[in-house]
């Protein structure tokens, strides 16, 4: 074979090689695991691919990756009017993901765009019919009422919107600094309010504990005088029992002597109660007495001893 056929044919051979590289790396496509392929042949839906190797015809079959996991749109700040005429600054963020591949390709043009020209519009709406304290205090009421209008107007578009969140609501200056002072005002009114009842409460502590302390006091004062009088009480029955143990005392002894005289003896046991009073110091007995003279001692130190019992306890 001739040199230059031989080197055509090399040439030849190299770029059908080439050519069936290029158709081979054209032909193959990997759809990764959050990503789904819609595939056109020759300008008409053909099928969606799911995640994997997948082989088209080069040139025919066009493929279009969409991918499916979450995704963000940012709404730029706006102006709104509220209800009560103010008007705000405010923006918000809105999160989605893809359902339905065809539906986001065929059925919406850019709709990063159009989410974000929807969310505008309808975040206008919903604080237009707010007034502006109610917008301050009602983010989550904003944002699940626009997360579900949003949610049903891009359903065609195969999208669903997972959440709305808005990122500022800015009253103007002016507003701004009137609700500081507003807010000011109230604090300093609740201040004034809790300090006021805080004194009303020491008052009171103060009215109590002196309340609780004279009943205290009236309380001992009564306790020690019923210790008193059962301490008075105690020592009477004492000095009763003492004087009725001393009469018995003698009226025993009296009878151990065998007086002659009853009634003498009876007389002389009256005017013992005058000599045990320890101010005698001599005694004089009558005669018909003179042998009751050891009777009569023993009497006078029961009498003593009766009088030095009490005073003792």
């Amino acid at each position: 074979m001739p040199a230059e056929l031989l080197s055509a044919v090399i040439v030849l051979g190299i770029i059908i090689v080439i050519v069936i590289l290029i158709f081979a790396i054209r032909a193959i496509r990997i759809i990764r695991p959050f990503e789904k392929g819609v595939v056109e042949r020759l300008g008409k839906y053909q099928r969606t691919w799911e995640p994997g190797l997948h082989l088209l015809i080069p040139f025919i079959d066009r493929v279009t990756k969409v991918d499916m996991r979450e995704n963000v749109v940012d709404v730029p700040p706006q102006e709104v009017i509220t209800k009560d005429n103010v008007a705000v600054t405010v923006d918000a963020v809105v999160y989605y993901e893809a359902t339905d591949p065809f539906k986001l390709i065929y059925n919406v043009t850019n709709f990063y765009l159009a989410a974000t020209k929807l969310a505008q519009t309808n975040l206008r709406n919903v604080i237009g019919e707010m007034q502006l304290d109610e917008s301050l205090t009602s983010r989550e009421k904003i944002n699940i009422t626009l997360r579900n209008i949003l949610d049903d107007a891009t359903d065609k578009w195969g999208v669903r919107v997972v959440r709305v969140e808005l990122q500022r609501i800015e009253p103007p200056a002016d507003v701004t600094q009137a609700m500081h002072r507003q807010m000011k005002a109230e604090r300093d009114r609740r201040a004034m309010i809790l300090a006021a009842e805080g004194d009303r409460a020491a008052a009171i502590a103060r009215a109590e504990g002196t309340k609780q302390a004279a009943i205290l006091e009236a309380e001992g004062r009564a306790t020690a005088i019923k210790e008193i009088a059962a301490a008075e009480r105690s020592q009477k029955i004492l000095v009763a029992e003492g004087e009725s143990q001393a009469i018995r005392n003698v009226y025993e002894a009296i009878h151990a002597g065998n007086p002659t005289d009853d009634l003498l003896a009876v007389r002389y046991l009256d005017t013992l109660k005058y000599v045990a009073n320890g101010n005698a110091t001599k005694i004089f007995m009558p005669l018909e007495m003179q042998g009751l003279g050891t009777v009569v001692g023993a009497i006078g130190e029961l009498f003593k001893s009766s009088q030095e019992t009490p005073a003792k306890g």
